[in-house]
């Protein structure tokens, strides 16, 4: 009688072995942990359609009680000082290069740290710091600041703050799932940033218009509260709770021995990918940070809620891109091709949607999603599977230790070119086309430079087809003879 209580969800765990029940685990609180951090970045790209923006497109009942006619003809009297000037999307642009290239920085170094401690705790802290903040920037608008330095340093330490996350779930993740498997497995856990994105899009635009601090203290409090959560239940290495590991079988932790940036560096394929991330995240980021402005701007008519709601289409085509890409390598192995061909598609469809993005509803729909399904696909599948795969490279002899440092080396060049493209976009904010025209380039360079990565896939696809090829004759030949043996007989 008592079995007919039990949850679904409960019955199916009590049929998983205790491995499984574990990876489940890690793999959600993770998951969990990572969609925190993206959703307390994204309010910066909602609120700029607030610090700056044409205030005579507001109505009479917003400006009459406060103003007269001729104040209301102003065209920035609406606009949160220190935005109110001439060069405010150059101010806007160098708040999100402060805050990408302080992650950066810290990205190089978080790596070592988190090899030489206790990645729950050091998750943990990255959290707790990360939300403090994040809350800070919002309340400067509810203390009265208009001092540019207190939103810069603000965005700096929060920057270096959230450079604790990318290495620790990514270790987390390499620690639990076996390589063969990690491809499908990154690519539907890498939906985080997406899902990050778009809650935190949602989230920030339900205050945009009034209270735009609570925009950044919500997502502030929400990635504290989920640090706490890591730190109570977060399992590390299975080894920790009595399960096998899954790089190598080791007797306690002090066996390995942390990797040098020199010997990350000689990991084959470390700097190819590194470098083409560079460029594939330079263009993410930049949609990242300044889609929801351009879609504004191109269409005056929607209001800022709108534009925010519709960017969150771009993040919903980046999920399926994840995962498709993932599905992809685990059946080829072909990471290298795999992120070539969808690079290569990508900037035709960056070209699509600023051509014809705002012809119709259903035209800029259909092209965000696109768009976003080839521009966050290579990315999602860089910053996870690849960088997991050569962080348990072979020739590292199974050091899951490694696993950190490769994954800091390359998302920490990646997030260079993430601070490099929105300022960029700033300084070049006056003509969208220029902003596209730099997208596209840096796509094309992105695929350019992993060539190498792709004629050696293409040559271990041909051997591999080639080995199956005979296999399939061989067993056909075999199995032939006797039967005509046998006829031979009769």
């Amino acid at each position: 009688m008592a079995s007919r209580n039990i949850p679904l969800g409960i019955w199916c765990l009590q049929k998983c072995s205790t491995e499984t029940r574990y990876r489940i685990l890690v793999l959600s609180l993770t998951f969990m942990a990572y969609t925190s951090y993206h959703l307390s970045r994204k309010p910066i790209s909602v609120v700029k359609e607030v610090l700056h923006q044409n205030c005579t497109l507001l109505s009479e009942d917003e400006w009459k009680p406060i103003l007269t006619p001729e104040e209301a003809n102003e065209t920035c009297w609406c606009c949160y000082k220190p935005f109110d000037q001439a060069n405010a999307k150059g101010l806007l642009g160098g708040l999100d290069t402060s805050f990408l290239f302080a992650y950066a920085i810290g990205m190089f170094f978080s790596g070592h740290v988190a090899e030489r401690m206790n990645l729950r705790y050091f998750l943990t802290g990255g959290m707790l710091l990360s939300g403090l903040f994040t809350a800070l920037f919002g309340l400067g608008y509810f203390w009265n600041i208009h001092s540019y330095a207190y939103f810069v340093i603000i965005q700096i330490f929060g920057g270096l703050m959230q450079s604790s996350g990318w290495p620790s779930v990514v270790t987390c993740i390499g620690n639990w799932f076996p390589k063969g498997r990690r491809g499908i497995i990154m690519g539907i856990w890498n939906s985080h940033t997406s899902i990050g994105n778009i809650l935190g899009s949602l989230i920030a635009a339900i205050w945009v218009d009034d209270d735009w601090g609570w925009s950044f203290i919500v997502p502030g409090i929400i990635i504290a509260g989920m640090g706490l959560i890591i730190f109570l239940f977060l399992v590390v290495y299975p080894e920790d709770v009595g399960c096998a590991p899954v790089n190598k079988k080791k007797d306690t932790h002090s066996q390995e021995e942390a990797i040098s940036l020199r010997g990350a560096l000689l990991i084959p394929g470390v700097v190819e990918f590194s470098l083409c991330l560079f460029f594939a995240k330079l263009v993410s980021y930049t949609f990242l940070y300044w889609l929801p402005l351009y879609i504004s701007q191109v269409d005056p008519d929607l209001s800022n809620k709108k534009s925010a709601d519709l960017s969150t289409l771009f993040d919903a085509g980046g999920i399926f891109g994840g995962i498709l890409a993932g599905l992809i390598v685990d059946m080829t192995s072909a990471s290298g091709l795999t992120v070539f061909v969808m690079l290569v598609f990508a900037a035709p469809m960056m070209f699509l949607y600023h051509l014809f993005g705002n012809s119709s509803s259903f035209l800029r729909i259909a092209l965000l999603i696109v768009t976003g399904f080839f521009v966050n696909g290579p990315y999602a599948l860089i910053t996870t599977a690849v960088s997991a795969d050569l962080g348990t490279h072979e020739s590292l002899k199974g050091n899951a230790k490694a696993l950190s440092t490769v994954t800091a080396i390359i998302d920490g060049t990646g997030s260079i070119g993430a601070a490099i493209g929105p300022l960029l976009a700033g300084l070049l904010g006056n003509s969208w086309s220029h902003v596209f025209t730099m997208l596209i380039v840096a796509d094309v360079l992105a695929a350019l430079l992993i060539l190498r990565q792709v004629f050696n896939d293409i040559i271990k696809l041909r051997l591999r087809y080639r080995a199956e090829y005979k296999s399939l004759n061989s067993d056909t030949e075999n199995g032939s003879k006797p039967l005509l043996q046998n006829c031979d007989d009769e």
